[in-house]
């Protein structure tokens, strides 16, 4: 995939610290700094099976792998005055479910130093280490430059960021989505 492929997942538009993530996720490798995750283009054929509505794939922007079995982190256009770095990530479930994870990309980059696949299902996402962790091949080297593009720290928890971005976005998101889907 080349940068020109990835801008296709934000209507050829990106910004600055896409760029550098796209580059940092091309040089270190898919599923090596984050276990489960990898940036991709997409055609928007994995959301469409949410619901083929325009107004609904209009709004939505996915653009990465969130875990080995088919889930995907979408930006959600909730705001056309925003910058894509500011729009709120969410993730929709391989088997049903789609969360708010991140208000912005920013938080999603320091989401990703925790370094586990992200579980979802209907009533919640959330990341676990057990006691077999390993740490990703190359998840130093994406700290350390988390830390020089951004002045951004590893996290330790995830709890803050999922929880500060329910709290943000959740009832609006799922006041948007139940136009188009319900999870019930």
């Amino acid at each position: 995939m080349t940068l020109e492929d990835f801008k296709k997942n934000f209507n050829n538009q990106i910004t600055n610290e896409l760029a550098l993530f796209f580059e940092i996720n091309d040089e270190l490798g898919y599923e090596s700094y984050s276990q489960g995750f990898g940036l991709y283009e997409d055609h928007k054929s994995g959301i469409s099976s949410w619901s083929e509505d325009e107004a609904f794939l209009d709004k939505l922007m996915p653009f990465a792998q969130a875990n080995g079995s088919g889930s995907m982190y979408v930006l959600w256009n909730n705001d056309s005055n925003k910058s894509l770095n500011e729009l709120p990530v969410v993730v929709f479930g391989d088997e049903g479910g789609y969360h708010i994870v991140a208000k912005n990309i920013f938080d999603f980059m320091q989401l990703l130093t925790f370094d586990t696949e992200i579980s979802v299902d209907h009533e919640e996402a959330y990341f676990y280490k057990d006691e077999d962790y390993e740490e990703s091949e190359n998840l130093q080297e994406y700290i350390s430059w988390l830390k020089e593009n951004f002045n951004l720290d590893p996290i330790d928890e995830t709890e803050p960021i999922l929880e500060s971005a329910q709290e943000k976005y959740k009832a609006d998101f799922d006041n948007w989505v139940s136009q188009f889907y319900s999870q019930d």
